[in-house]
C-alpha cells in the first residue's frame, strides 16, 4: 500500500521530470516599442574573452560570424556569457559547427558579464546589443 506521504513526494517529482524547457537562445525578437543599443563589438581568431561589458535589461541580441582561414576548416564555435564577478557560465549563446553566421537571442539578469569564445582555428566577430525601451523615430 501506498502511503499518502508516497503519493505527495511522487506528485511533486513528476513535473520536475518533464522535457526541458527550449534554450533562450531561440527566443523571438522583444516586443515593438524597445530599439536596440550596441552594448559592444569584439573579434579574434580560435579561443577567447571578451572584456567585461554591463547589461540594464537583460534582453540581449548577438550577432556573430565565424570564418575558417582554410576551406576544410570545421572547428565548432560556441560563445558563453560568463559572470564577470563569479567568473561562472551563465549560459551557451551559440553552438554552431564549422563558418556561419546568425543572431541569437538570449535574456538574462541585469549584471557585469562577458563571453567566452570557443573557436578553434576560426576568426569570429561577435557584436552584442541590448533592447531598451524607446522609439527608432
Amino acid at each position: 500500500m501506498i502511503s499518502r506521504f508516497t503519493l505527495l513526494f511522487l506528485s511533486l517529482l513528476v513535473p520536475a521530470c518533464s522535457e526541458p524547457s527550449k534554450p533562450l537562445a531561440h527566443k523571438a525578437e522583444p516586443a515593438p516599442g524597445l530599439v536596440w543599443r550596441t552594448v559592444g563589438s569584439w573579434s579574434g581568431h580560435g579561443n577567447g574573452q571578451t572584456g567585461s561589458f554591463s547589461v540594464e535589461t537583460g534582453a540581449l541580441r548577438i550577432h556573430w560570424e565565424a570564418r575558417a582561414a582554410a576551406a576544410a576548416d570545421n572547428s565548432s564555435f560556441k560563445l558563453w556569457l560568463h559572470s564577470a564577478i563569479s567568473g561562472r557560465p551563465l549560459q551557451m549563446a551559440v553552438d554552431h559547427k564549422g563558418p556561419g553566421k546568425d543572431v541569437a537571442y538570449i535574456e538574462d539578469e541585469p549584471r557585469v558579464s562577458y563571453f567566452l569564445v570557443e573557436a578553434g582555428t576560426l576568426d569570429w566577430t561577435v557584436t552584442l546589443e541590448e533592447a531598451a525601451p524607446g522609439s527608432s523615430r
